[in-house]
């Protein structure tokens, strides 16, 4: 499995909070948490995002409160891959059990710059900056993950 997309570039420390503001907890609409995904960290995102874009960040992404809405959120904003140096261990496991693909790598998230299209090899872990030809090496995520994430989620892979 392959995404390739632009990327939406943010720094260190991107907590949920930030991902999705409280303020929108109160709906279970996918559609309605991605049309304020990032909103108070990069007001234009939902505005410039498109479907298969790539956001990369730097150390510890996700941290903060433990809300499943923040992986829904970047997923229904159309985003097809977060790649980090580092993820809060809980965004981590969110992300996974929604189907959300993420990837740690920390010398593709220090150098990948905002606008740059990438794209991503889910079964080998590379990561290609399309824009500079530079490749990197995170992780592959073993065989059931690729499962979970290929059905759309923890729930879907063992229902279906």
């Amino acid at each position: 499995m392959i995404a390739k997309g632009t990327v939406h570039k943010y720094g260190d420390n991107v907590d949920t909070d930030v991902i999705i503001p409280a303020r929108y907890l109160n709906t279970a609409s996918h559609s309605e948490l991605a049309k304020h995904c990032m909103e108070d960290i990069d007001i234009d995102f939902t505005k410039n995002v498109r479907d298969g874009d790539i956001m990369v960040a730097e150390k510890n992404f996700g941290c903060g409160s433990s809300r499943e809405h923040a992986p829904i959120a970047i997923k229904a904003s159309g985003i097809s891959c977060v790649i980090a140096s580092t993820f809060a261990r809980i965004f981590y496991r969110n992300a996974i059990n929604i189907g959300l693909p993420i990837l740690e790598c920390d010398e593709a998230s220090r150098d990948i710059k905002n606008g740059d299209t990438v794209s991503v090899n889910f079964d080998t872990g590379v990561i290609t900056n399309e824009t500079t030809g530079k490749t990197y090496q995170a992780q592959p995520f073993p065989e059931f993950i690729q499962n979970i994430i290929q059905k759309g989620g923890l729930i879907n892979s063992i229902t279906k």
